[in-house]
């Protein structure tokens, strides 16, 4: 008997191909939605094309953390949907020894069961139809843990966060989304504080905000278990952030680890930014004397590691993606921007402060290098630019700028 005589799904699908492989997935215009617009809700198993370009990284960076540890791999999905992104993992990284797939959903279940079979990948790829803390969970024993785990849910992956630290290898790589950025961005700043744990600001670097917040309730949560982290590859892209975070088991490494969180300062009067160990309610701003606000407690290290990030850029030009022009770009942002200083500065933001027309990022980027200041533009935004120079320094070069050009 055949697969397609084994299984009819009872909802309109449709076979798609991505990266190596083929899978069944709902008819997203049966729906009547398209992709850029998908609810989630109105189909029996989630789909999203648009995560394509999430997927094609998230592929990139396992296949990098495999060659970095050079050995075979295990990797748990627990929260599946259709199966696609375990389905590439087992198909496309090297020496993948085995692939953990769950979901709580029937029709996903079945779905992703299926999706296995098509793809011919019975002995690499179990299933599971359980909830998805309950798989992490019965796999936390020290001869059960995975090598990689990967959360990737619609809206928040703090509930699933701490049965995913206790179900780590020593050394192992946990990667999360979040697609919740109204929280995040401080639009709900109580849910927010509720979920992560921190204090959100709405500034122009609120997707910068958004990475550190997750990233610091990470280490929060890793060292809860005496598990230290650092962040190797995280980024924000379309509607989600994501973060890729490497563990390290003992107290001490924790302790290293709670030592880049803190808060970041932040003046609305000048946009003066700094970083803080303590959030000082009367912290007063030390450019223009006003009063400063605060979001945190966030992760202040780095958000990028330089190595893991030019093993990403190797794998990317060996690999041939739809989506392979794109993941250079975004790559190469990245790499230049792993040393720059915390936060960024929006070019019409600072110019609309100031009445002033709105210079290039080509020109002020480097009117600021002029000067003498580091700078280099962010993926953060296409209009950003991170830089050592202080917000009142800033605001002289631009008027500097936009005088020369009249």
């Amino acid at each position: 008997m055949t697969n397609e005589e084994e299984y009819k799904a009872d909802f309109p699908s449709e076979i798609i191909y991505e990266g190596k492989v083929q899978v069944l997935v709902p008819r997203l215009s049966a729906y009547g939605v398209v992709p850029s617009d998908y609810a989630p809700s109105k189909a029996p198993v989630f789909y999203n094309p648009v995560m394509e370009f999430n997927r094609d990284l998230t592929v990139l960076a396992f296949k990098t953390y495999q060659h970095l540890v050079d050995r075979e791999i295990s990797i748990c999905e627990p929260l599946t949907s259709q199966g696609i992104r375990g389905i590439r993992f087992a198909s496309e990284i090297n020496q993948v020894r085995t692939v953990l797939l769950s979901d709580i959903n029937k029709h996903a279940y079945d779905l992703a069961a299926y999706n296995i079979k098509l793809n011919n990948l019975e002995d690499k790829i179990r299933i599971e139809y359980k909830d998805a803390n309950c798989v992490l969970s019965c796999n936390a024993s020290p001869k059960k843990r995975f090598d990689i785990i990967d959360i990737d849910p619609f809206g928040t992956p703090i509930p699933y966060l701490d049965s995913s630290f206790r179900a780590l290898k020593n050394k192992g790589l946990l990667s999360a989304t979040a697609t919740d950025l109204a929280p995040l961005c401080g639009v709900h700043s109580k849910a927010c504080l509720r979920k992560y744990g921190g204090k959100p600001l709405r500034t122009e670097y609120c997707h910068e905000l958004a990475v550190r917040l997750l990233a610091g309730c990470m280490a929060s949560i890793a060292a809860q278990h005496d598990i230290g982290m650092r962040v190797v590859f995280s980024h924000s892209s379309d509607h989600y952030i994501r973060v890729y975070a490497q563990i390290g088991y003992g107290c001490q490494k924790a302790d290293e680890s709670l030592k880049k969180t803190g808060y970041i300062m932040h003046c609305f009067s000048c946009m003066h930014r700094e970083i803080a160990h303590y959030p000082f309610s009367n912290f007063v701003c030390p450019e223009c004397g006003g009063k400063m606000d605060h979001a945190g407690p966030l992760w202040t290290g780095s958000l990028n590691d330089s190595d893991f990030i030019s093993q990403m850029m190797i794998e990317n030009r060996n690999t041939a993606f739809r989506n392979s022009v794109k993941i250079t770009k975004l790559l190469n942002l990245i790499d230049n921007e792993v040393s720059a200083p915390v936060t960024y500065f929006v070019i019409d933001k600072l110019s609309q402060k100031l009445n002033l027309p709105a210079p290039s990022n080509h020109a002020f980027l480097a009117a600021l290098k002029k000067a003498g200041f580091v700078a280099v533009p962010t993926h953060f935004n296409p209009r950003g630019i991170k830089t050592g120079a202080p917000a009142l320094a800033m605001q002289k070069e631009l008027i500097k700028l936009v005088s020369a050009e009249k």
